[in-house]
């Protein structure tokens, strides 16, 4: 008898790419895409100003610092513009979150918290993940 495979990351939900300027951003990625940003939102707890674009199926996330002490401003300062992030739509962010823990990743905010795009968020340290800072998203059902 197979045991039952469980899903736990289900899909790439978005790649976030830090920018200076949104505004110029918006411009050269709806130029690139062929179509303009379908949703701009700020997220104060984050210091950050969002903008979201669709490429087909997937999502792409413009974040532009709201302030110098945001984690995007301190991303730029160090490394400059360029992917921030890869975020991935899971079932139960609850339930992922401590089986990554049981796993031995560092999780950076183990009670996700509101993000950008009607979800919860929570992010693993880029340490544990090959230098790649990793985003698990869920749909927030409670708004």
């Amino acid at each position: 008898m197979q045991a039952k495979m469980s899903v736990f990351m289900r899909k790439i939900e978005h790649i976030g790419i830090a920018v200076k300027d949104l505004e110029s951003s918006n411009e050269l990625f709806a130029k690139l895409f062929g179509q303009p940003s379908y949703k701009i939102e700020e997220v104060e707890s984050e210091g950050v100003k969002t903008s979201f674009f669709m490429c087909g199926p997937n999502k792409i996330e413009l974040l532009e610092a709201t302030n110098e002490d945001s984690p995007i401003a301190k991303f730029i300062d160090k490394k400059g513009e360029g992917i921030h992030h890869i975020a991935f739509d899971v079932e139960n962010i609850h339930e992922e979150i401590e089986r990554l823990k049981k796993e031995g990743f560092t999780v950076l905010n183990e009670t996700p918290k509101k993000g950008a795009d009607n979800k919860l968020v929570a992010f693993l340290h880029p340490k544990s993940t090959n230098g790649v800072l990793i985003e698990l998203c869920q749909e927030n059902t409670d708004l």
